[in-house]
């Protein structure tokens, strides 16, 4: 096993500044475009990760810790933030930045990796959970939205690459 609690909050600490770095002032343009109907668009992405700050995560975390046998993880509707009022990049990435130092400090404050990191929780689609298993999915979920984005914004020059698609592994579907 690779996880490393210091590694991993070490990544959740830069992954609001990263995006932000690489989005702030772009036209949108690059922000509004999509990879086909039905996908998001960054926006949206970023809202998808203030969502799951607010109410996956954590909330999962403190389930887990809870003293009680039934320790079922409160659900998490992966799609509520395609209702969300429009608001700046900026305001976005503000809240995220936010949300996330708040999360960090909490999660540092309830861990302790000699204690809690093999306690388990119920997640109603995979069973039984480790603490482990949803901190390195916390990690991997933000480095795939990374990912994500990066896909979304180079679908929009997929026509303008013409034969260099060939080498070009983001467009490969």
């Amino acid at each position: 096993m690779n996880f490393n609690i210091e590694e991993a909050i070490d990544l959740l600490d830069r992954t609001p500044q990263t995006l932000e770095y690489f989005l702030i002032g772009l036209p949108d343009g690059w922000l509004q475009c999509n990879e086909g109907e039905g996908t998001w668009n960054v926006p949206e992405v970023i809202e998808h990760l203030i969502e799951g700050e607010k109410y996956n995560w954590i909330p999962r975390l403190e389930t887990i810790l809870q003293e009680s046998k039934h320790r079922s993880f409160p659900p998490f509707d992966r799609f509520s933030h395609l209702n969300k009022a429009e608001r700046s990049m900026e305001q976005k990435f503000l809240e995220f930045k936010t949300v996330r130092t708040q999360n960090i400090i909490k999660l540092q404050s309830l861990i302790d990796p000699e204690l809690h990191l093999e306690r388990t929780g119920y997640h109603p689609e995979f069973g039984v959970v480790k603490l482990r298993e949803l901190l390195s999915t916390w990690v991997v979920h933000d480095l795939t939205h990374i990912s994500q984005i990066a896909r979304i914004m180079a679908e929009r020059y997929r026509a303008d690459v013409c034969p260099w698609i060939e080498y070009l592994g983001i467009l490969k579907k």
